[in-house]
C-alpha cells in the first residue's frame, strides 16, 4: 500500500516538472481556403548570446487560388512586439510584381489578412518577422530594429 503511493506522488512530481518546461517557439497561423496550417520558425535569434537556430524544415505550405486572400494569426508574444508581413505575388502573366509590405506596430495586434491587389493575383510566399529593438549606444534615435524570428508560408496554386 505504500509503495503505490510513492509511485503516485512521484508520478504526480514529474507531471509538475513537465509542466514547467519551456515552451516551444511560438507559432503563427495561416488560413486560406479553409485550410489552416500552424508554422513555427524558419530562424529564432536569442540577442543576448547573439546566436541564431535555422530551421529550414519549418516552412509551411498551402493551397489558395488566385485573387484569394491569406489570414494571418499571431500568438501574444508576436502581437506586443514589432513584427511585419512581407507577400511576394504574381499577376496573372505570372510575373513578379513588387513586394507588398506592412510593418506592424499597434503592439496589440493579432491578427492580418494579406489581399492580392487583383482576383487573378496570385500570392506565391508570406513571411512574418518578429523584431525587437536595439541601440548600441544608449540613445534612443540610434535604436534599430533587429530581425529576431522568422516564419515562411509557401503558397501552392490552387
Amino acid at each position: 500500500m505504500r509503495r503505490s503511493r510513492v509511485v503516485a506522488l512521484l508520478a504526480a512530481g514529474g507531471f509538475a516538472v513537465a509542466g514547467c518546461s519551456a515552451p516551444g517557439p511560438a507559432e503563427v497561423t495561416f488560413f486560406a481556403d479553409g485550410h489552416t496550417i500552424r508554422v513555427t520558425p524558419l530562424t529564432l535569434c536569442d540577442l543576448k548570446s547573439a546566436k541564431c537556430v535555422p530551421d529550414p524544415d519549418a516552412a509551411g505550405s498551402l493551397k489558395v487560388r488566385p485573387g484569394r486572400p491569406v489570414q494571418i494569426s499571431v500568438p501574444g508574444d508576436i502581437a506586443k512586439s514589432l513584427w511585419k508581413v512581407t507577400a511576394q505575388y504574381v499577376n496573372s502573366k505570372g510575373e513578379p510584381q513588387p513586394l507588398m509590405e506592412n510593418i506592424i506596430t499597434l503592439r496589440d495586434r493579432y491578427a492580418y489578412t494579406v489581399t492580392p491587389p487583383s482576383k487573378d493575383d496570385q500570392i506565391q510566399v508570406i513571411e512574418i518577422a518578429q523584431a525587437s529593438v536595439i541601440t548600441r549606444t544608449g540613445n534612443p534615435e540610434d535604436a534599430e530594429p533587429i530581425t529576431t524570428a522568422l516564419w515562411s508560408l509557401q503558397v501552392q496554386p490552387g
